[in-house]
């Protein structure tokens, strides 16, 4: 089965938009413009992992702000850590304000927790104002 895109409702280990690697980038396209307030990553908690440990958890990643698929190169909102012992669901406020409204969202995973192989996403939430 090919893997789900990480909007799914439910969070069970393995039910994750996998790629190969540590570094990675997912384009979301919202459906309508907004003005990026926070950004929520979640994944699953340590306590429901297999062996307890989850290194394929993203660990530093950037989100920008595109104004199409085209672009190279976005407008960053911020870059940021997720805390593998922290809460599964972490909520991240957007540092870098710029005034613009954005259809389209990059989210780069730079690093991961350790896991040699592979980087998992479970699912990842834009917040913000209507345009």
């Amino acid at each position: 089965s090919s893997p789900l895109p990480p909007v799914q409702p439910d969070l069970y280990p393995g039910n994750c938009w996998a790629f190969k690697g540590s570094q990675g980038y997912l384009v979301i396209r919202l459906s309508m413009k907004i003005y990026p307030t926070a950004f929520t990553l979640e994944h699953v908690p340590k306590s429901l992992s297999p062996g307890g440990n989850i290194t394929s958890a993203p660990r530093n990643f950037a989100v920008y702000g595109l104004d199409d698929e085209y672009q190279e190169e976005g407008k960053l909102l911020g870059q940021y850590v997720y805390d593998q012992d922290g809460e599964p669901l972490q909520m991240f406020p957007v540092l870098e304000r710029s005034g613009s409204a954005f259809q389209i969202v990059e989210l780069r995973i730079l690093s991961n927790w350790g896991h040699p192989v592979y980087t998992c996403l479970y699912r990842f939430r834009v917040h913000g104002e209507p345009a």
